[in-house]
């Protein structure tokens, strides 16, 4: 499960990424800890961390069943879309939040997909 393995770590990459974004965001726009209230600016890179949170909770469970009961590289193709999915979403909030739609939805339809590899993987198994 070795191609699983780096697109794990891919993700939590991105993930920092984002985090590091949000923490930045603290700084920049003065918005102490645990205050989550400021400017849109802020509040956007706060929710991308937040909903990449959110997200992690449903990827990483689905994505390492997948790579069990399916396939490394089913599941690895799966990871990578998902996180290309959240440097989109990102990119996309951080200049408007109505652009977070498209990056929204590659990182739901990775989900839907790794849970789908999963079922098919069991239903073989």
């Amino acid at each position: 499960m070795k191609w699983t393995a780096w697109s794990t770590l891919i993700a939590l990459i991105v993930y920092l990424w984002i985090a590091m974004n949000a923490a930045k965001a603290r700084v920049t726009y003065k918005v102490k800890a645990p205050l989550m209230d400021g400017p849109i600016e802020f509040q956007s890179i706060q929710r991308v961390q937040a909903n990449t949170v959110e997200q992690l909770v449903l990827f990483l469970p689905v994505l390492w069943m997948c790579a069990s009961f399916l396939g490394d590289c089913w599941a690895a193709g799966g990871g990578l879309l998902w996180s290309v999915g959240r440097i989109v979403y990102a990119l996309g909030y951080y200049k408007d939040p109505a652009k977070r739609t498209t990056g929204f939805g590659l990182t739901f339809a990775a989900s839907v997909l790794l849970m789908i590899g999963t079922m098919v993987g069991l239903l073989m198994h």
